[in-house]
């Protein structure tokens, strides 16, 4: 018999900020089957067990060994038959962007994406880290076809996907060379759930703090949800959050159809 699994995903730019503007709150009403966190710039070690074990919820966690940085986690209800923490690349997997768990449907990447607006080194940094993670997808896939990845991409793929495409095509995150990673991901039969739904709709994941792009809605969207095109059947709804608060970014989603 199926059931909806409720998947939302959410850079939440420093779980300690979140958590002072209702964000347990926020989970409770919301009530996510799996919630995927981005940039939690934290041990779980350092924070409340409120937040490390939230009611009804299992949580993994995978943090940057600098502190104050990075880092992804996890809050599921359904516990995974396994969870993987590495890339198997040491220099990716100190910065602790990635986590893989299993379940019996599908298997969920959780992953933030590199930055390259630090300078060539790190866009350089962020396109290894995007060609290593597509590989490792592309020879799972030959055994589990059922993938899902959540995250910050760090990449608004299309004009559409952001308020001013032009003033932005020499910044990294709307780059050629970021854009035609993102087309051979689509390429390889990776959905983008959210534009697949809504073809035209102008709606943004993130907006810079400091201009007060927000209020404005002056955004751009890279926090996405991929599935592969055999898992797209699966997908019955895809949407943006954009009406929760508390981090410069917003929570993205899906509700899927699972065994």
């Amino acid at each position: 018999m199926s059931r909806i699994t409720r998947l939302l995903s959410w850079n939440v730019n420093g779980i300690r900020g979140v958590q002072k503007k209702g964000f347990l709150e926020w989970l409770e009403r919301e009530s996510p089957d799996i919630l995927c966190l981005q940039e939690i710039k934290a041990q779980p070690d350092n924070l409340e067990i409120c937040l490390t074990e939230p009611p009804g919820y299992t949580s993994y966690w995978n943090c940057a060994q600098r502190k104050g940085y990075s880092g992804v986690a996890v809050y599921t209800k359904e516990r995974p038959t396994s969870v993987g923490l590495t890339m198997g690349i040491d220099r990716f997997d100190v910065e602790g962007r990635f986590l893989r768990l299993d379940f019996p449907d599908f298997i969920l990447f959780n992953v933030y994406f590199p930055n390259g607006k630090m300078g060539p080194e790190r866009l350089q940094y962020k396109m290894e880290f995007y060609d290593a993670f597509l590989s490792m997808l592309q020879e799972l896939r030959k055994e589990q076809p059922r993938l899902v990845f959540v995250g910050d991409v760090n990449t608004a793929h299309n004009e559409i996907d952001l308020a001013r495409p032009k003033a932005n095509e020499k910044v990294s995150g709307f780059l050629p060379i970021e854009r035609r990673w993102m087309d051979k991901v689509v390429s390889e039969g990776y959905v983008d759930t959210f534009r697949h739904a809504y073809p035209d709709a102008v709606e943004y994941s993130w907006w810079d703090l400091k201009s007060g792009a927000r209020k404005r809605n002056v955004g751009w969207r890279i926090d996405y949800v991929f599935v592969t095109k055999e898992m797209l059947p699966s997908v019955k709804r895809a949407y943006i959050m954009p009406e929760v608060m508390g981090s410069d970014h917003c929570p993205v989603g899906v509700d899927l159809e699972t065994a």
